[in-house]
């Protein structure tokens, strides 16, 4: 390989540890009548730890489920590195490693027999397989519960296999819906550290009622209000030390 050819294969290996580039505008999700995403303008940049925050029927699921490709724009768009999840899917699901607020893993799988699974649907195959699951095993420190039947761990455990089945590609973009519910403050700070560990690495995207939680793990967050974007910005100056609360609400005085 010639030192142009090195380059080019260093620049690339670079870009794909920094994350993906996300941009939405006037993206619009409609059911019936019910518009749950309206005209949303949204960039996120690659590397960035970024958190998406709302109450309820805010709109969060469904701009994730957009962005994961299991659900169509009514109008507008949506892209990670210029590609389209609603044509593209199978380039961006690549580029996706996903852990669900619900956890979807099968309780009567073993877990190691579960990541080979998991790596299977990624088309993984032979070492790179292997390498795969052993890697993950080794990050969320699972290596001795590799054998242990999923049902028979605790939900703290359960998540660390979510997570491991994530990481498992080596995706540039990460999505967590509610990372650390229903977990104790010792699993929780377990999620956290290795989700922190991303920042700059990966595009993190965080989706989470807990506002600590978003302050500990995002550089930037949108807030949603019934579907439209009431607040942006740095963590620090949207959530800040004052009150968050009434963005949720949709107060207009509240806007930033």
């Amino acid at each position: 390989m010639d030192v142009i050819s090195a380059r080019r294969t260093a620049t690339e290996a670079e870009a794909h540890r920094s994350g993906v580039r996300i941009a939405a505008k006037g993206l619009t999700r409609r059911f019936g009548r019910h518009t749950a995403l309206d005209r949303l303008d949204l960039e996120i940049e690659p590397g960035e730890a970024f958190g998406l925050l709302g109450a309820n029927g805010a709109g969060k699921t469904t701009f994730i489920r957009l962005l994961t490709g299991y659900l169509v724009p009514s109008a507008g768009d949506l892209t990670v590195d210029g590609l389209s999840p609603a044509r593209e899917f199978k380039a961006v699901r690549q580029r996706i490693g996903f852990v669900a607020e619900t956890l979807r893993l099968y309780p009567d799988l073993r877990v190691r027999s579960f990541l080979r699974f998991a790596a299977g649907a990624r088309n993984l195959a032979g070492a790179p397989l292997r390498s795969a699951i052993d890697e993950a095993l080794a990050r969320f420190e699972l290596v001795d519960l590799a054998d242990r039947l999923i049902g028979h761990l605790s939900k703290g455990l359960q998540q660390r296999v979510s997570l491991a089945q994530a990481f498992l590609a080596d995706p540039p973009l990460v999505i967590v819906d509610e990372p650390t519910i229903g977990l104790d403050p010792v699993q929780q700070e377990e999620v956290r550290a290795v989700l922190r560990g991303l920042r700059g690495r990966r595009t993190l995207v965080v989706c989470t009622h807990d506002l600590g939680e978003a302050r500990d793990l995002t550089d930037r967050v949108a807030i949603l209000y019934r579907g439209r974007l009431v607040a942006l910005g740095p963590t620090s100056e949207v959530l800040g030390a004052g009150d968050a609360l009434p963005l949720f609400r949709g107060d207009e005085g509240a806007r930033r």
